[in-house]
């Protein structure tokens, strides 16, 4: 069996990023929340007033998925199993 890699899990991120002006590479470490899987990625964090911020990204499948809970998807079966039949 293959070692199949289903999410990430990080509490804490490095950002890297070059300065348009000089061309320094500037690196830090941030206390963010990471979380990713097939259908989003999620960074997580504290506001200025402490609350929880979130930021998520969603994937194609992950917008394929959100589009079928919500009714809006195609009237198909993806995996075959599920006809009237």
């Amino acid at each position: 069996m293959g070692d199949e890699l289903f999410e990430i899990v990080a509490h804490e991120v490095t950002v890297e990023i070059r300065d348009e002006n000089t061309g320094e590479v500037y690196r830090r470490e941030l206390p963010i929340d990471y979380y990713e899987n097939a259908n989003f990625l999620r960074l997580s964090g504290e506001n200025l007033d402490g609350s929880v911020s979130q930021l998520v990204f969603l994937s194609a499948r992950g917008i394929e998925r959100i589009k079928d809970l919500t009714g809006k998807g195609p009237d198909h079966d993806p995996c075959g199993g599920h006809s009237h039949e």
